[in-house]
């Protein structure tokens, strides 16, 4: 991967940026509600955002904490939440969704966090396995995809 920054997103035009990928990810391609895809946590997550030299946006992740990651991981405030992890069409299999996803862990260890846990698309359960993720529950819908829960321990 070249020429590409992954970055805790600085201030609003990076949290917008963030929500353009989303946009153009979940609502456009996937077909999410929009008032599906954004929600009450956005307002308290760590946004994650990797953008390309010329400062493109190329892709996006949160991750929740405390009481919001809690409310998603049955109840843990030690394990961090990611979500919302999207790559746009035309940087896929850049090792961009990988990057993200390394910066998202590395922003759970730096608050304390010993786990991360994730809702993963079911047909992403491999490229989560490959990052150190382990499947866990029934397979559930959300937003009318299929999911399985995921979490990786962090060291």
């Amino acid at each position: 991967m070249t020429d590409v920054t992954v970055r805790e997103a600085r201030d609003e035009d990076d949290r917008q940026a963030c929500f353009a990928v989303r946009r153009d990810v979940f609502v456009a391609e996937q077909q999410v509600p929009e008032e599906v895809e954004y929600d009450a946590y956005d307002a308290v997550a760590v946004h994650v955002l990797a953008v390309r030299e010329d400062g493109v946006p190329l892709g996006a992740g949160r991750l929740l904490t405390g009481a919001a990651a809690a409310a998603k991981n049955g109840g843990d405030t030690g394990v961090g939440a990611l979500g919302r992890l999207a790559v746009t069409a035309s940087a896929r299999g850049l090792g961009v969704g990988a990057a993200l996803v390394r910066a998202i862990e590395d922003a759970a260890r730096a608050r304390g966090l010993t786990a991360v846990d994730l809702h993963a698309q079911t047909h992403a359960l491999g490229f989560y396995e490959r990052l150190g993720y382990e499947a866990y529950g029934p397979e559930f819908p959300d937003a009318g995809i299929p999911h399985q829960a995921m979490r990786k321990a962090l060291h």
